[in-house]
C-alpha cells in the first residue's frame, strides 16, 4: 500500500483514478492543479506523484522539474492525451520513471507501471539496509553474509582462529575458501605474521616440494642458489594449501612427515630446519570418497581435518545473494571511478533467480562486467551477462512427464498444458501477484493477462 497524489485538471480523470487505485488497496489524495499538488507535497508525504503533462499555468514537466528539486526520494509517472517524441524525451531527461499516454488501457497500464515505480523504491530502501549491513560484516574481513546457512560459519572461524589447530575448508569451487582461511588467519594470534597461500593443483610435483620447501644450490638444472621455501617464509604465521587434494601420493607422504615432524627438508639439502608454521587446507572435492578409491592418504586427511569448516554453495544461501552483489558493486566502484547508486528491482530478481554454478566467483565476475558496461546510474538487466538474464533452462520433468504415444499427439494441446503449468508455477511462486508472475516469465503483463485469461486462470 501506497501514498499516492493524482494530479489533472480533469475532474473526471481523477475520479476514475482514485476509485481504481483505491480498490488496489493504495491511500490516494488529488489535485487539479501543479500548484495544488506542490501544496499537499509540503503538508504530506507520498510515495508516488501520478501527472498529466498539459495542464493550465503550470504543466507537469514542470511540476516534475519541482518535485525532482524538492522531493528527490518521490517517483513521478507521467501521463498524456498528446503524446510526442520531444515530449516523452524531456520527460525522461528530468526524471520521471514513467510516461504514458492515455489510451483505452490507461488503468491497467498505470496499475503495472505503479507496481513498478514500488518495486524501485522498495529497492532503493533496500539498498540503503545493504550498506549498513555490509558495514556490519566488515569484521570478518571480505567475507560477507547474514543468511542462517553463514552464521556457524561466522562462529566457527572466531571459535577456531585463536587455536593452533589445523582447519580443513571444504566447498566448492568459488565459494571463497581462501578468504575462510585469511580471516582465521586475521583472528589468531598470529595476524602480524606472514600469510602465505599456495595453490596446490597449479604445480607438478617437483615443482611444489621445491615451492614448498625450498632447495639447495645445485639440487637441479636451474637451481644457482639456495631458496627457502613457502614453509620457512609462513614461519610464526599461517600457510594455506589450496587445492590439496591434488597432490600426488608421493607428495602427500612428505606433507604428512612435515605435519607431524614439524620439520623440513629442502629439496636437495641434508639437514631438517624446524618450522613453527599453522597449516590450514582446502578442496572441492571429497577427500573420503578418494580414501576410498586410494587417490588420497588417510592419515593425511586425519592431520589436515582437525578442524573442518565447510562453506555452504551460494545457491543454498539465497539471502546472501543481494548483499554480495552490492558489496561486489562497491568494491568495482571504486576500482573503476565510477558511481554507480544501485542495482534495479528486475535486475536484483534476476540475480536473485540464478543458480550461481560458479558461486560467489561468478557472481563477482557478473557484478564486475555490469559495473563496466553500465551507463546509467543503476546496474541494469542489460548489463547483465546473457546466461542469469535467460536463467537455466527448465527440465520437462519439472512441468510434468513427457510420453510420447504410439498413436501420435496433439502438439498444440500438449504446448498448451505446459503454458497453463509454467503459468500456474509463475503465479505460486509470485503468491498470486500477476505483475510479479508476467516478471518471472519474461512477458509484458499484457502478455501475462492474454495467456492467464486463455487459460482460465
Amino acid at each position: 500500500m501506497a501514498n499516492i497524489l493524482l494530479v489533472d485538471d480533469e475532474r473526471s480523470i481523477r475520479d476514475m483514478l482514485e476509485i481504481a487505485f483505491r480498490k488496489e488497496g493504495h491511500r490516494v489524495e488529488s489535485a487539479g492543479s501543479a500548484a495544488a499538488a506542490l501544496e499537499k507535497l509540503h503538508t504530506r508525504i507520498f510515495d508516488l506523484v501520478i501527472s498529466d503533462i498539459k495542464m493550465p499555468q503550470a504543466s507537469g514537466l514542470d511540476l516534475l522539474r519541482q518535485i525532482r528539486e524538492t522531493y528527490p526520494e518521490i517517483l513521478v509517472i507521467l501521463i498524456t492525451a498528446h503524446g510526442t517524441t520531444g515530449t516523452a524525451h524531456e520527460a525522461g531527461q528530468l526524471g520521471a520513471f514513467a510516461y504514458l499516454e492515455k489510451t483505452h488501457e490507461l488503468i491497467d497500464d498505470l496499475k503495472f507501471t505503479v507496481d513498478r515505480a514500488l518495486e524501485t523504491s522498495k529497492i532503493r530502501a533496500e539498498n540503503i539496509t545493504l550498506k549498513r549491513e555490509l558495514e556490519k560484516n566488515r569484521g570478518l574481513g571480505s567475507i560477507v553474509g547474514q543468511s542462517p546457512q553463514m552464521k556457524p560459519v561466522f562462529d566457527l572461524i572466531l571459535s577456531v582462529a585463536p587455536t593452533t589447530s589445523t582447519v580443513l575448508i571444504l566447498g566448492e569451487s568459488g565459494t571463497g575458501k581462501e578468504l575462510v582461511a585469511k580471516a582465521i588467519h586475521a583472528h589468531s594470534p598470529r595476524a602480524k605474521a606472514p600469510f602465505v597461500s599456495i595453490n596446490c593443483s597449479a604445480f607438478q610435483e617437483t615443482l611444489l616440494e621445491s615451492e614448498l620447501f625450498g632447495y639447495m644450490k645445485g639440487s637441479f638444472t636451474g637451481a644457482t642458489n639456495n631458496k627457502k621455501g613457502l614453509f620457512e617464509y609462513a614461519s610464526g604465521g599461517t600457510i594455506f594449501l589450496d587445492e590439496i587434494a591434488e597432490t600426488s601420493l608421493p607428495m602427500q607422504v612428505k606433507l604428512l612427515r612435515a605435519l607431524q615432524e614439524r620439520k623440513i627438508r629442502p629439496v636437495g639439502g641434508n639437514e631438517e630446519i624446524e618450522i613453527d608454521v599453522r597449516v590450514v587446507a582446502a578442496t572441492n572435492r571429497d577427500l573420503q570418497q578418494m580414501i576410498h578409491e586410494k587417490e588420497f592418504r588417510e592419515d593425511l586427511y586425519y592431520r589436515i581435518s582437525v578442524i573442518p569448516v565447510e562453506i555452504p554453495p551460494l545457491r543454498k544461501r539465497p539471502s546472501d545473494i543481494s548483499l554480495l552483489a552490492f558489496h561486489f558493486l562497491e568494491q568495482f566502484n571504486r576500482q573503476m571511478g565510477k558511481g554507480l547508486q544501485g542495482i534495479s528491482g528486475e535486475a536484483l530478481r534476476l540475480l536473485e533467480n540464478y543458480n550461481w554454478p560458479g558461486n560467489v566467483r561468478e557472481l563477482e565476475n557478473a557484478i564486475e562486467r555490469a559495473v563496466a558496461l553500465e551507463k546509467g546510474t543503476e546496474i541494469v538487466p542489460d548489463s547483465l551477462p546473457e546466461r542469469v538474464v535467460k536463467g537455466p533452462a527448465i527440465s520437462l520433468d519439472r512441468v510434468g512427464p513427457l510420453e510420447f504415444p504410439e498413436d501420435g499427439l496433439d502438439l498444440q494441446h500438449q504446448v498448451e498444458v505446459i503454458e497453463r503449468s509454467l503459468i500456474e508455477a509463475a503465479l505460486d511462486r509470485s503468491h498470486g501477484v500477476r505483475t510479479r508472475a508476467a516478471e518471472l516469465l519474461r512477458m509484458s503483463y499484457r502478455s501475462f493477462r492474454h495467456y492467464a485469461k486463455k487459460h482460465g486462470l
